[in-house]
């Protein structure tokens, strides 16, 4: 069976490697990636596991007499409307789960943009999530967090305070088309910190920042999305690589990206590669269409 070969980190690969690494079958990903991969088939499969992963954590937990602790996205948000129904199923309390939205988007003045616009995180974690939730089983309101672009801190030191430092219990995500997660974007010129470390760059917290122009640029791409806002506010790469466990779901050529190639910051969501026991903690759902 192949090995991985040691990380080499920081680098970004010729042009010849990376035609081999976006040629592999995503069958031989799992045998040559550091994280764990698992394809599935049709996009819904994904969803439906990253729902039961989750609600599996909520389970055990509110078992063992212990709060629940996730960093969630809106991007995809399809296995929010299955995770609710598994837990009406089966009677599953949130009543002790904290969720930390991982982003939000910015009108032009900076604020969050209203919960009734089309591309409301808010919003959308209110219809396909919260909402969803028997009223007995439902998440409390002070326990939903969203990053807040007049207090950046306050939803990293809140996360801190819960988990005692050692990270939020599974941090679940999607990974944007060119390897960003949540708005850690590959640092240029226009994101104002072309200039940073690695280090820097993955231990940064909270912040307010544009829009990539790339990221716009796609989001203009779709009819609904011509009102696509400047800004942002997101989550840094410290708490959602500090995460005891990171589970995120994809397809295509950047899955293959995000588990073989060289952590860099050319896409961030290569470090989760170096992750602690990546085999163990870390998990990439790879939809094999959709």
């Amino acid at each position: 069976m192949p090995r991985f070969e040691p990380i080499i980190r920081n680098v970004t690969l010729s042009r010849e490697d990376m035609a081999k690494l976006l040629a592999m079958p995503l069958d031989e990903m799992q045998d040559w990636s550091p994280v764990n991969v698992q394809v599935l088939d049709p996009w819904r499969a994904v969803m439906e596991a990253k729902a039961k992963i989750m609600v599996d954590c909520i389970r055990a937990n509110n078992a063992a007499g212990r709060i629940t602790t996730l960093i969630l996205p809106v991007g995809p948000t399809e296995q929010y409307p299955i995770a609710a129904e598994m837990s009406n199923r089966e009677g599953i309390s949130w009543k002790n789960v904290w969720t930390f939205n991982m982003d939000e988007y910015l009108d032009w003045e900076g604020r969050p943009i209203p919960v009734d616009h089309p591309m409301s995180f808010h919003g959308a974690m209110q219809r396909d999530l919260f909402d969803r939730l028997d009223p007995a089983l439902a998440i409390p309101e002070e326990q939903r967090w969203f990053p807040d672009p007049f207090n950046p801190d306050a939803i990293d030191n809140k996360i801190d305070e819960l988990t005692g430092g050692e990270g939020v219990d599974i941090c679940f995500g999607g990974i944007g088309e060119h390897g960003h997660i949540a708005f850690n974007e590959a640092p240029t010129l226009m994101t104002h910190y072309a200039h940073l470390t690695p280090e820097e760059f993955k231990n940064s917290k909270t912040r307010v920042l544009p829009l990539n122009p790339e990221t716009l640029i796609r989001a203009l791409r779709h009819p609904s999305y011509q009102l696509c806002p400047p800004s942002c506010v997101t989550l840094g790469m410290r708490v959602l690589l500090g995460a005891k466990r990171i589970v995120l779901s994809t397809t295509g050529v950047i899955a293959k990206i995000a588990a073989m190639h060289p952590p860099t910051m050319d896409f961030p969501v290569t470090y989760i590669q170096e992750h602690a026991n990546p085999k163990e903690t870390v998990t990439l759902l790879v939809g094999r269409n959709r």
